[in-house]
């Protein structure tokens, strides 16, 4: 518990022991007034503050003002009545505040469980110089500096580690309590804990725009962008706060004079007063006002700790609504890097086969180059290779060892008038030929990531009613990808242009309440993650335009993430109308009762005080999502 918690707490024992005490105290008329203001003050001055400070600046019809109405509105009443009971108004102001304290706890439950998020901010960077570290702000480090991240420390800011291996603690990022090796060549993302061996990083991006940056600054935002539930709510009570006002007023008032005036009968202004506070205290409207927007804000929170950031509560809400899953494929259901799937050769060693197509991309960056070379996984002697020749289009020439090698597509083989075998495998195929005749192909393909299929399966049996695929690739490869994972359709050789159109034609198919979602981690997805209803990024390698644009960001670029997001989205959309349809129901129940004098105020209480608590606690089952 926080200070201010823990004096809250002292206020409420206090005013209780007191409460209890003076009921054995044989005092009576100015005296036990006077007692028993002891603990109504105690616990209830800054409520009685500020009732005050809101009435001084005009803006009236709150909760305090109704608590401040009905406790002074009791006492006056003893008072006139000269019974001498003052615990009902105790007891008002004290429940109250006890409902307050439980909803403070579960704030601060939830913010703590984003301020774990929040401790992924570095305090400092280490740069070496002349032998020795020296702590700098990461402000102040430059893009290209080669920084020291020894065992235990925060990795600043994102980079490329130039020298040494270790594992990383990147669970306040993706959720993930496995540790993750790192090793010289490997990116990384800052926010990652170092815990085993001293990592030197070169940064690829300053402080500002690193991963750790961005994410804080989203769940800073996150509360800032409310929900229509939540805007309901803050609309009913401008309304309804001085409406049940006016409604005790006329409840005081109107019954007495009626008594009198119609029926020539005693008023009994006393008992309609009380059934006028009666009625305030049952009225007041904290379980909707606290519950709903705590709901969201744990809803968020928990989604954090699972590695799923969601920008703010309307997103959250629109989330709950989805049926229709549309997925770009490469760097989201694929992992976006080229691997050697499978080696063809026509009389000759595969090891030998590889090893003259390595020999001869060995002066090229293109990922298919690049993909070649690791699957031969020895390092090359340059030495041996001369004459390289890059067609654009085609592949490349080169004399290795004193042969002449070709390495390229089918329209270089036609180029050279090599006639070459087709091959039946789906992937991108090179063929190479030595000395003029042909030695067989490789074949090279985008991976599928490993969750992919089960994040399809989850999303179906989370009641996703369509998934699609859309990419940029030919499309023997696209349905390949497509059949492999179980998608529902599947749209090929699109261009960015092509896929906001074709996002905006599934939009036009479907029904009014469904919401479609759009999954992508490219520069090329921004448009169309910002065309659907909700967008969701591949946050950790996925590109900072895609991340800026997406309403929703998986910080582990794993797809099955999304199938949790969406169950998250719907329990806590189900606990918030949970807690409107209790809150509601229950207060016009004891509201009708009140205002017949079947309700007493320990009723009123109990409407109030329990209601919000029992809200309140039902609001931070949000917060627990590691089994859904």
């Amino acid at each position: 518990m926080t200070k201010k918690q823990k004096k809250m707490l002292a206020r409420i024992l206090v005013a209780a022991v007191l409460m209890i005490g003076l009921h054995f105290v044989p005092v009576s008329g100015a005296a036990r007034f006077l007692l028993y203001m002891i603990p109504y003050l105690t616990v209830g001055y800054d409520i009685l503050l500020k009732a005050w400070k809101g009435i001084r600046n005009r803006q009236v019809f709150d909760e305090c003002f109704l608590m401040a109405v009905a406790t002074v509105g009791a006492i006056a009443l003893a008072l006139y009545e000269q019974s001498g009971d003052y615990t009902e108004a105790i007891a008002v102001m004290l429940f109250y505040q006890i409902g307050e304290l439980f909803q403070s706890y579960a704030v601060g439950k939830s913010r703590r469980n984003i301020s774990e998020l929040m401790d992924i901010r570095p305090d400092y960077a280490n740069i070496e110089t002349d032998g020795t570290l020296t702590r700098v702000d990461p402000d102040e480090v430059e893009t290209g500096s080669v920084i020291v991240v020894q065992p235990g420390e925060k990795v600043p800011i994102d980079g490329i580690v130039v020298e040494g291996n270790s594992t990383l603690n990147t669970s306040a990022l993706t959720g993930e309590s496995v540790p993750r090796d790192a090793k010289a060549g490997d990116e990384i993302i800052s926010g990652c804990i170092n815990l085993t061996g001293v990592l030197k990083i070169q940064t690829t991006k300053e402080f500002g725009e690193s991963t750790v940056s961005k994410i804080l600054d989203l769940v800073e935002n996150a509360s800032s962008r409310k929900s229509r539930s939540e805007e309901f709510i803050s609309r009913f009570a401008r309304i309804y706060t001085p409406a049940v006002c006016y409604a005790a007023l006329a409840l005081a008032f109107l019954p007495p004079l009626v008594r009198f005036l119609a029926l020539g009968l005693s008023p009994d202004f006393g008992t309609w007063v009380y059934r006028a506070l009666t009625f305030l205290v049952i009225s007041c409207p904290c379980a909707l006002v606290i519950s709903i927007p705590l709901s969201f804000f744990a809803g968020i929170g928990g989604a954090s700790n699972a590695g799923v950031l969601v920008k703010g509560s309307n997103y959250l809400e629109t989330l709950s609504q989805t049926k229709i899953v549309v997925f770009d494929k490469t760097g989201t259901l694929t992992r976006g890097v080229f691997e050697v799937i499978g080696i063809h050769h026509n009389q000759m060693e595969e090891e030998q086969l590889l090893e003259y197509a390595a020999l001869a991309e060995s002066a090229s960056s293109h990922p298919i180059s690049k993909s070649i070379q690791k699957a031969y996984g020895k390092e090359l002697d340059r030495s041996r290779v001369t004459e390289i020749r890059e067609i654009s289009g085609n592949g490349v020439t080169a004399r290795v060892d004193g042969h002449e090698v070709a390495a390229g597509n089918d329209k270089l083989m036609d180029h050279l008038g090599i006639s070459c075998i087709p091959c039946h495998s789906v992937g991108t195929i090179i063929h190479l030929a030595i000395d003029g005749r042909y030695a067989g192909h490789i074949v090279i393909s985008d991976v599928v990531k490993p969750h992919s299929a089960e994040a399809i399966r989850a999303l179906k049996a989370a009641g996703i009613r369509k998934t699609v695929m859309l990419s940029g690739d030919i499309r023997k490869v696209a349905e390949k990808v497509a059949e492999e994972l179980g998608l529902d359709e599947v749209y090929s050789e699109l261009l960015p242009a092509d896929k906001v159109e074709k996002v905006e034609e599934l939009i036009g198919t479907k029904k009014e309440k469904e919401k479609l979602a759009f999954v992508g981690d490219g520069i090329n997805d921004a448009p169309v993650l910002g065309r659907a209803d909700i967008g969701i990024a591949m946050g950790a390698m996925g590109s900072d335009a895609a991340i800026e644009a997406a309403d929703v960001v998986l910080m582990d670029d794993d797809p099955l993430k999304i199938a949790k997001a969406i169950r998250i989205s719907r329990k806590c959309l189900g606990i918030v109308y949970q807690n409107i349809v209790f809150a509601i129901g229950i207060k016009l129940i004891c509201l009708a009762l009140g205002a017949v004098g079947l309700a007493n105020m320990w009723l009123a209480i109990f409407a109030d005080v329990g209601v919000m608590v029992i809200a309140v606690l039902n609001a931070v089952r949000a917060l627990f999502v590691k089994n859904l």
